[in-house]
């Protein structure tokens, strides 16, 4: 059976605020505070857990080897006598935030009937940069089916983040759709982290049909906001667009393309009047995870934030009262992962396969997220602070509690 299947970053024991992301003002806000990785993680649990509840369909993303000592020493240095900048980067957690792990097309979208995955290569911030290459080993074990096609990443110096920068419309999962790329131009200082050409080598990778491809520029504005990726503004689900009026550079243009290939396609826009950008990106509104539920209503799973900013909730509240497409909200808590800058849609990758066809260790219900929870209250550090980081005895904590993890899953070849 054909399913939607959102595939969550569990966070990493390493999960720290050193404030590596550039134009992620969350990050930037918060760094040197000292982190709780045991909590961020159990948060993510939580959150899979109420995936479960809605009736959706749920997998898992792993941390990654960290310390990255390979990525380092490929620096001609050490841990304990590289910059702290690089040291902090090799400890970075940024690989629970999975929407920036792939670029995903389904079967029904592909010129030879495949589920399509990218990896994301992730170039524009060093942090993130050496992520990749453990992604695709992830991927490739996930999705080994015959009914999968999972490609390297697009060469460099062409900036890819993955399904953070990517939509698509349909009238049910598993029926032909009409797939979107957005990329930056202007960055209003901060840098552009998708670009144009990566977009268009991954359709072609994944054999899409040119007629039913549409490739959008987001507004300099939204980026220099604090929008580093189109889903901070904007986030799409069957035949539903959600997005901020000032998401898009070329709105106007866009909309008529994308009535022109879907004339039946809702576009739910949250005015700049009503909800400035700053209240957009302080609140992540449009970093929910917009959900076709099994019995057919749309509901978005918003962080817990967006009830706090009046503005935001005065709006949502005013938007389920009407008669739109969306008609239920739904709050999580993942504060830990919102100080650093990823709200729950980030926390998350869609793939639209059958269950079935997935490799199952990558697959989560209770009893398997019950484990995880006492492996995280066993294993991940209560709290980091930036002094940590220079800590032989955290790097060593990290890796034994990745390598329990793996164990216990299953998955030794990875460890």
């Amino acid at each position: 059976m054909i399913r939607e299947i959102n595939f969550d970053g569990l966070v990493g024991p390493s999960h720290n605020y050193a404030g590596l992301s550039p134009g992620n003002l969350a990050a930037s806000a918060n760094a040197g505070l000292a982190s709780r990785p045991r909590d961020a993680a159990l948060e993510g649990i939580a959150k899979m857990r109420a995936n479960l509840a809605l009736g959706l369909a749920q997998g898992i993303l792993l941390p990654h080897r960290r310390p990255n000592r390979g990525w380092i020493e490929s620096l001609s240095t050490t841990l304990a006598t590289a910059e702290p900048w690089m040291r902090a980067s090799a400890l970075s957690a940024s690989a629970m935030w999975a929407a920036n792990a792939a670029t995903v097309s389904p079967a029904a979208d592909t010129a030879n009937g495949l589920c399509h995955l990218t990896v994301a290569n992730l170039m524009t911030m060093p942090h993130r940069s050496h992520e990749w290459p453990e992604t695709l080993a992830q991927l490739r074990i996930a999705f080994a089916g015959e009914g999968f096609a999972v490609h390297g990443p697009v060469p460099t110096p062409f900036g890819d983040e993955g399904a953070a920068n990517h939509m698509r419309l349909a009238p049910t999962h598993n029926a032909p759709g009409v797939e979107i790329f957005v990329h930056g131009v202007g960055g209003g200082g901060f840098p552009v982290r998708q670009h144009a050409e990566a977009g268009r080598a991954v359709a072609r990778a994944h054999g899409l049909d040119p007629d039913r491809t549409l490739h959008v520029a987001q507004s300099e504005i939204a980026i220099a906001a604090g929008a580093f990726h189109n889903d901070v503004v904007a986030v799409a689900d069957g035949l539903t667009v959600f997005a901020h009026e000032q998401a898009f550079a070329d709105r106007d243009g866009f909309y008529a393309a994308l009535r022109s290939l879907l004339p039946e396609v809702a576009i739910v826009e949250v005015p700049a009047a009503a909800v400035s950008l700053k209240d957009a990106v302080s609140s992540y509104l449009f970093n929910a995870q917009l959900v076709t539920l099994p019995e057919g209503d749309q509901a978005l799973i918003l962080p817990a934030e967006a009830q706090e900013n009046p503005n935001v909730w005065t709006w949502l509240q005013t938007m389920i009262a009407g008669n739109g497409p969306i008609r239920r909200l739904e709050l999580v808590d993942v504060r830990q992962s919102m100080r650093n800058g990823g709200g729950p849609a980030c926390l998350r990758l869609r793939v639209v396969c059958d269950p079935a066809t997935v490799d199952p260790r990558f697959m989560i219900d209770g009893a398997k997220l019950d484990m995880i929870a006492e492996l995280v209250r066993l294993y991940w550090p209560e709290q980091i602070s930036i002094a940590d980081l220079d800590d032989p005895a955290l790097w060593a904590r990290a890796e034994t509690a990745r390598a329990a993890l793996f164990e216990s899953l299953g998955l030794r070849e990875l460890i």
